[in-house]
């Protein structure tokens, strides 16, 4: 019979994103995006964010893992979502004239 696994610290309502119980704008996406993008150890991210307990961050990841397909896609609609806005925003004039001085490419 298989048992229901508890991740302390986390809350997962139907339909909306995994996050931190204390902290509910703190998604469990972003500390994995911290994990995977910048190499940040659950050691880490409690020193760049100091509001967070190390047991908060080992239990999202231990989510994470438990939860991988779910994050992963989370993530790569962000990322999907992001660059649709980038690639829709109309360029700044400033922009333009350091493009058309050949100051960024």
């Amino acid at each position: 019979m298989p048992t229901a696994t508890a991740y302390p610290y986390i809350v997962k309502n139907d339909g909306a994103p995994a996050c931190l119980e204390s902290h509910p704008r703190v998604r469990v996406a972003m500390l994995v995006m911290d994990y995977r993008s910048r190499g940040l150890s659950p050691d880490e991210m409690v020193l760049h964010y100091p509001y967070l307990k190390i047991a908060e961050v080992y239990s999202a990841m231990a989510y994470y893992f438990d939860h991988q397909q779910e994050i992963d896609a989370e993530i790569e609609q962000e990322v999907d979502q992001a660059s649709r806005d980038n690639s829709s925003k109309a360029r700044d004039p400033i922009w333009h004239k350091l493009k058309a001085k050949g100051l960024i490419s």
